[in-house]
């Protein structure tokens, strides 16, 4: 019997230049599809209409959260979440999701979204844990041709994180 892996105690702090290396290789160990590229990257951390936070523990990047505020909208955007394979199940990215929600509040957006791919049954079930519900589908989204789950997320002062 495996017996479950404790919490890690990551830093949350603001994504930076610095951290490009360590996020292009988190992108690349996670997805086979719709990778963000470095100018991606690059772009979003220098963006006012996006928040970039990173998770560090033991002073090594385990994973990012991307999330994006369209303008003239209520809602943000949750537009990438990645942890690191080794670091996975470990409690990080629950974390990042929750800073991402509490960022949103921030600037007074009402409500979260996101995208995720219809095969990614853990991602899924984070979400759904989370509060997210299911509210459409994107067919065939996915560079691989898979479609897309939409949830959506109120984010008021009293909600869960």
């Amino acid at each position: 019997m495996t017996r479950p892996q404790r919490p890690l105690a990551a830093k949350l702090r603001r994504g930076r230049l610095s951290d490009l290396d360590a996020l292009i290789a988190i992108e690349q160990a996670v997805f086979t599809a719709d990778i963000l590229s470095r100018r991606s990257f690059r772009r979003f951390l220098a963006a006012k209409s996006a928040t970039l936070l990173v998770g560090e523990v033991a002073g090594t990047l385990a994973g990012y959260v991307l999330v994006h505020y369209p303008p003239r909208s209520a809602r943000a955007r949750l537009y990438s979440i990645a942890v690191a394979p080794h670091i996975g199940r470990r409690g990080v990215g629950m974390l990042l999701l929750a800073a991402a929600e509490r960022a949103a509040q921030r600037r007074g957006r009402q409500a979260m979204r996101l995208e995720v791919h219809d095969h990614n049954s853990r991602a899924i079930a984070r979400y759904e844990k989370s509060g997210y519900r299911l509210f459409g589908r994107h067919r065939r989204y996915y560079d691989d041709g898979g479609d897309a789950l939409r949830f959506e997320k109120p984010l008021t002062r009293g909600s869960p994180s």
